[in-house]
């Protein structure tokens, strides 16, 4: 063993500890391994940053950008309001997220399928008052999982496929990898299912000040227009897209004010006022095609995707005391409209637009990102902790579902890289005004893009200095001496352990040669050595590093880094354990 492989073993050995201790944030212990790993000469200078300009670290942030995109149309949630209405307990919510994450990564990029259902595990656990991070991990590995089980899955796949090719002369086909890899993931998600109770709870410490305003309850009003939804519906079934947490407190049908009971039903042109938390009156809004009050707000030219929602605070010296918003016509006199007022201690029993404010009421107010500076000044309005509100907002609903299909279409082909169809899509959502512009850079991730770019020099330093063959010769010479389940077991757990340190592709491109080698050496059949390789380095739950779905998901579940090994362990053993007599039986050594 040379200087430069012991440094390596060293370096990254060290930096494990780091991360498993979790003392220090992992984008700061990712950074200083990256310094130390300079300092001892195993990653070059002119390697040093190279990570910020690598695929993974492109398809992780644009899959975050597109995520927001459909978390913020509400396709997710009008799919489950209409597909599956009563879906309430939290391994049914669950069981859900799983399967469809698993067989969309069957047949598109599992990153991309991860993104599609993420925003659906935030809407469930709000739901069902459970912390997103019982859900976002169990998903992530069931999107490796799902991969393992067509030829297009995973890259892993692909490569074994050329391998076997050029080995054989015969690729993989399509399906070949179906039977052993449907059941690992029938396996797991059962595991993940029965076992959710060793999933952390964790928050996203990023968003605690988000959630703390997020249970203010405000007072709005919104009008059932002709054509809506709405129209002949009861009241309780308007409402119940708010998931209980919108109230009604009165109906106004022309001049008269009737009792909200759950069995009226609405008629054109009625005014429901409501109460409820800001997210809430959202859904309530846009998936019964109901009015808010107010005028249309348009982007001036060049302004596209400006208008916002802000909440503000009405100040001692606000000229808006005592006076409503239809006295002053704040929509003609300002250009803003008045969506809703949260005043502690009182429930507002009339009309928006004649309610009159007071200081101290906290309102939501709509209006253009270049004009709201100027005003919120002059009308004695002090923002609050800038978050993002919905509320009346612009949006539109289909086209991240068009791009999102678009860039895994192309993907899928072979039209263009991974990357390229990712990044694509992340400008497309910015460019057709689903994500504004001013929120694009709020939707990434920077400490988990960071630690990415600083991990891979550094993982690298494993093939650059040799130690990664020296590995593989250790591996050689011990499979040599066992029985056919021993040296399948063997290449399987060294493929888990490598892939954390290695591009899951770059671990087949090692291990599959040598897999193929001593399995001719000891006159076996060659095909579940790759399967047990491919399946190795697909199935990495032991760092969030490994794999770009295991990073996608640290961030909005706030894990920890030794939280991975926690769940990841277990289930890493049960693959094994099932994956070992699965590849004997499918695929015979002799």
């Amino acid at each position: 063993m040379t200087l430069e492989q012991t440094s390596a073993f060293v370096v990254i050995g060290l930096m494990m500890a780091a991360f498993i201790w979790g003392r220090f944030r992992y984008d700061l212990v990712a950074c200083c391994s990256l310094l130390l790993a300079l300092a001892v000469g195993i990653v070059p200078f002119d390697k040093a940053f190279s990570g910020f300009s690598d695929d993974i670290v492109i398809i992780v942030g644009s899959a975050l950008m597109v995520s927001a995109a459909v978390a913020r149309s509400g396709i997710v949630n009008l799919a489950v309001k209409r597909f599956f209405p009563n879906l309430t307990s939290k391994r049914s919510q669950l069981a859900l997220l799983l399967v469809s994450v698993a067989v969309l990564s069957a047949f598109i990029k599992n990153i991309g399928a991860l993104a599609i259902m993420m925003p659906l595990a935030f809407q469930f656990a709000r739901k069902s008052g459970t912390p997103a991070s019982k859900f976002l991990m169990p998903m992530a590995f069931a999107a490796l999982l799902g991969g393992l089980m067509t030829q297009i899955g995973t890259s892993p796949n692909i490569v074994v496929s050329r391998l076997r090719q050029e080995i054989g002369g015969e690729s993989f086909t399509m399906f070949d990898f179906t039977p052993v890899g449907a059941t690992l993931t029938v396996c797991g998600i059962l595991f993940m299912l029965f076992f959710n109770r060793i999933v952390p709870e964790r928050t996203n410490k990023n968003a605690s000040i988000e959630e703390s305003l997020e249970a203010a309850a405000y007072s709005s009003d919104a009008t059932v227009v002709e054509g809506s939804p709405a129209i002949g519906k009861s009241l309780n079934e308007v409402l119940r897209n708010g998931d209980g947490d919108v109230i009604a407190t009165s109906i106004i049908r022309g001049h008269v004010h009737l009792t909200p009971l759950p069995d009226v039903r609405l008629m054109a042109n009625d005014t429901i006022l409501m109460e409820g938390t800001a997210s809430a009156l959202d859904k309530v809004v846009s998936t019964a095609g109901l009015t808010l009050s107010g005028q249309p707000i348009r982007a001036g030219r060049g302004e596209a995707g400006e208008i916002s929602a802000i909440e503000v605070v009405v100040g001692n010296e606000s000229r808006l005391i005592d006076i409503s918003a239809r006295s002053i016509a704040l929509f003609h006199s300002y250009g803003i409209n008045l969506l809703a007022v949260s005043r502690q201690g009182q429930r507002l029993r009339e009309k928006l637009s004649e309610v009159r404010l007071r200081p101290g009421d906290v309102i939501v107010v709509q209006g253009n990102n270049r004009a709201l500076p100027t005003l919120l000044p002059e009308l004695g309005l002090l923002p609050l902790a800038q978050r993002e509100i919905l509320l009346g907002a612009p949006r539109k609903a289909i086209i991240p579902v068009l791009v999102l299909i678009a860039a895994m279409a192309s993907t899928a082909l072979g039209l263009v890289p991974v990357a390229t169809g990712f990044f694509a899509a992340a400008v497309a959502m910015v460019l057709f005004r689903a994500v504004p512009l001013r929120e694009a850079y709020a939707a990434l991730d920077g400490p988990i893009l960071v630690m990415l770019a600083a991990l891979i020099p550094v993982s690298d330093s494993l093939r650059t200095t040799g130690a990664s063959e020296l590995i593989a010769g250790w591996l050689g010479d011990i499979a040599v001496h066992l029985p056919p389940f021993g040296a399948l077991t063997l290449i399987l757990l060294t493929a888990m352990a490598v892939t954390p340190f290695l591009n899951n592709a770059a671990t087949v491109l090692v291990m599959a040669p040598i897999a193929a080698s001593f399995a001719g050496a000891l006159h076996y059949r060659p095909e579940a050595f790759l399967m047990a390789v491919a399946i190795g380095a697909g199935c990495d739950f032991l760092t969030p590093v490994g794999h770009q779905c295991n990073t996608l998901v640290m961030g909005p579940g706030g894990y920890k880094f030794a939280d991975y090994p926690r769940v990841g362990l277990p289930l890493s053993v049960l693959i094994v354990i099932v994956s070992v007599p699965t590849l004997l039986y499918v695929w015979p050594v002799q």
